[in-house]
């Protein structure tokens, strides 16, 4: 067998691409909770409520909340409210989110409807999570599903480049090898909630992030060549290039050209095609990612404006709160208040959820 020399493992390093999606996600601060384990009987419905009508239940001290369902044993169909073409038939293992927190429905035959009712929201705001639910067991049906139903919140502001470019839903299917094994895992997971064990709640909170970042994972691996938008950049090979290099490197003086060479193409091929791929000019993409990194340092209470302006490449201090106040809407000390009671907030809730 032949060992790699440093140089090789540097090189390899150079030529590899960066996780620009690992990037994104930690600057976002990724937050997720299981919320129902439901068992149903056919026939069955269940209708989940927009996010905006259960944004005082669901992870509040997070700004964007996305729902997320697993199939564990069956099948059933989601369907958006009002769009009936976006019908989906789910099978065990399968996971889906609705990306835009639409109103809709999961049940055991198409178009099937029911009337919202908030109350197991509020039944989770009392007990904890997750909450046990049997869906017509009245009915003498057999079992035909057993789903999961959670939420993954995350930062909407300044920048939040991955959730504005999701569709409605996006469905993740695991190879059929690996799909009955998630599903044990994942009910093995719920269990352990349901008794209440010592780390139960980490264990669901970082299982419903984990199967977030499958699923978009899994989305951008299986876009054709061409698409358009930030996730089809992350995976083109010279516009993914450039984002992976400004991720990395983001208090760098970039200039069109540096970033064109980057990437490998020449300056004007390469503005345009970053601009019709990620929907924003380069330039305009790193100011926004800088202050996407500005405002989670502005999140930790040691670190004062001035050190965050410096922290992601500002020479001035001024300029920092110009570019800030532009972007977010708000001076940065409005939004480091603003963050930290958020930060006060969202622990009170784990502590009193580990309790």
């Amino acid at each position: 067998m032949v060992f790699p020399t440093l140089e090789d493992v540097i090189a390899l390093r150079r030529r590899t691409a960066p996780d620009v999606l690992s990037d994104v996600l930690a600057a976002l601060r990724l937050s997720g909770a299981v919320f129902f384990d439901n068992e149903a009987h056919s026939p069955w419905v269940s209708a989940a409520p927009t996010v905006a009508q259960i944004a005082t239940f669901v992870l509040p001290e997070c700004e964007r909340i996305v729902p997320f369902h697993m199939v564990t044993a069956g099948f059933c169909w989601l369907e958006i409210e009002g769009d009936p073409a976006s019908s989906v038939r789910l099978e065990t293992g399968d996971v889906i989110i609705v990306a835009k927190g639409d109103e809709h429905f999961l049940s055991s035959a198409p178009g099937m409807r029911e009337t919202q009712n908030l109350d197991d929201y509020r039944r989770v705001v009392e007990r904890g999570a997750p909450v046990s639910l049997v869906a017509n067991a009245s009915a003498g049906g057999p079992e035909t599903c057993h789903f999961i139903c959670g939420y993954v919140g995350c930062d909407a502001q300044p920048f939040n480049p991955l959730l504005d470019a999701l569709p409605r839903t996006v469905c993740a299917r695991p190879p059929a090898e690996s799909r009955e094994l998630l599903a044990m895992l994942v009910r093995a997971a719920i269990t352990e909630s349901l008794t209440h064990g010592v780390g139960s709640v980490t264990m669901t909170v970082r299982m419903a992030e984990l199967m977030f970042v499958d699923v978009v994972r899994r989305h951008i691996e299986a876009l054709p060549d061409g698409a358009h938008g930030w996730l089809a950049a992350v995976k083109d090979q010279h516009i993914g290039t450039a984002l992976g290099v400004i991720h990395r490197r983001p208090t760098e003086a970039w200039t069109i050209e540096a970033l064109a060479r980057e990437a490998g193409l020449g300056r004007s091929a390469f503005a345009e095609r970053f601009a019709a791929t990620v929907g924003i000019p380069p330039m305009q993409y790193i100011a926004r990612w800088r202050l996407q990194l500005a405002a989670r340092l502005l999140g930790q209470p040691n670190v004062s404006i001035a050190q965050a302006a410096t922290d992601v490449g500002y020479e001035s201090e001024a300029a920092f709160k110009r570019a800030f106040k532009k972007y977010v809407g708000l001076p940065p000390g409005a939004w480091r208040k603003g963050r930290l009671s958020k930060a006060t907030v969202e622990l009170a809730i784990t502590q009193s959820a580990d309790r």
